[in-house]
């Protein structure tokens, strides 16, 4: 039996005025929702930043009724509610301001794994599918969670590769449960359940997938986890907001360059030319990135170099030594490690990265290739 705090709880967020924000200011001074809906319409002047009008439709009965709804629908269909304020929310996802209240999960989640979002567009070309394909052959080794919205093209792929590579994966949904969209990836969505993965959505059972859902979807999938892969997309795609959620989060953010007269990579084009994205240059690389460890021998590099004929200076060999002995050093710690003056160092580095031998990311750090 679920108990009276999930109700209030589902009641409480589908007044009018409480979006997610709100409802995490009216429970942190009321203590729940359940003592919210009790006691917020009389004392809504405890809080600041909201009047009364944010607080009137409090109390309503038709709330309640929905709520009582949901959570028999719920109770039918294995579908577990996980409230934010109670912790049950995925950590990497409860830590982003505007984190759903309240989110709906039918399947499992392995909290302990890490997990990768993978994201990109509809129409998504051969050489996008090669990537997912190579990807997931490249990682079959490490174990995570992967993570996409169950829409044509790219997100079908990953789970699909997922399920194939026998990884979990979790599938955003932009609805609630009485829905499929789309409505071909209903097996899809069954094997994901039978293979151990998840669907996951902050929409209760009777929402349709508007529009505007699926930006509010996208927010999800970047936030639950540490780094956002996107495949293709071109200029102004779901995929780019995606990306943009994830930089919002602090999140890495790596992007599949391509042709520039390609419709599908302009946008991968233009994450990585504004620094929203760094390049996915060989998968070796993007695994290491990741964390995950051992890659398949068999793995292919993208752009692949020749290593026989480079020639380290005695600096460069100092300085390629150093940041593979420390994998993801920062630049300033190398400043006060390396035996070289700091002004030195940096145009060492960056020859170095030209000659294919050191690879930067974000926050000025380096690691050996």
């Amino acid at each position: 039996m679920i108990s009276e705090e999930y109700f209030y709880a589902v009641a409480l967020r589908e007044c009018s005025q409480i979006g997610d924000i709100n409802f995490h200011k009216l429970i942190r001074t009321f203590g729940s929702a359940a003592e919210t809906w009790k006691r917020a319409g009389k004392e809504y002047k405890k809080l600041e930043g909201i009047g009364q009008k944010t607080v009137a439709d409090i109390g309503n009965e038709e709330h309640l009724k929905f709520a009582e709804k949901e959570l028999k629908f719920c109770e039918k269909n294995n579908i577990r509610i996980r409230l934010k304020h109670r912790n049950e929310t995925p950590r990497l996802l409860a830590e982003c301001p505007d984190s759903p209240a309240i989110l709906y999960q039918k399947g499992c989640i392995d909290d302990a794994l890490p997990k990768v979002s993978i994201v990109g567009t509809r129409n998504m070309t051969t050489y996008g599918r090669q990537f997912i394909h190579d990807f997931f052959e490249a990682t079959q080794s490490s174990s995570y969670v992967s993570v996409s919205g169950l829409a044509l093209g790219a997100d079908k792929e990953v789970h699909e590769q997922s399920i194939q590579h026998q990884k979990p994966t979790v599938a955003v949904l932009a609805h609630g449960f009485e829905f499929l969209y789309p409505s071909k990836n209903k097996k899809l969505s069954e094997r994901i359940l039978q293979e151990g993965g998840a669907l996951l959505t902050e929409f209760g059972s009777s929402r349709k997938p508007d529009r505007e859902n699926f930006i509010q979807r996208n927010r999800v999938v970047a936030g639950i986890s540490p780094s956002t892969i996107v495949v293709e997309t071109g200029f102004g795609g779901g995929s780019v907001s995606t990306a943009t959620f994830a930089n919002d989060y602090n999140r890495e953010v790596f992007a599949l360059p391509g042709k520039i007269t390609d419709v599908y990579s302009q946008g991968c084009n233009q994450l990585i030319f504004h620094n929203k994205a760094t390049a996915i240059s060989t998968l070796k690389d993007l695994i290491i990135l990741l964390g995950f460890n051992n890659p398949q021998e068999k793995t292919e590099e993208l752009f692949p170099y020749s290593e026989s004929a480079i020639q380290l200076t005695d600096n460069q060999n100092t300085i390629y030594q150093f940041i593979k002995q420390n994998p993801q050093i920062s630049l300033d710690d190398m400043v006060q490690e390396i035996a070289i003056s700091s002004h030195k160092i940096l145009p060492v580095i960056l020859e170095l990265e030209l000659l294919g031998k050191v690879k930067s990311f974000s926050g000025r750090q380096f690691i050996a290739i």
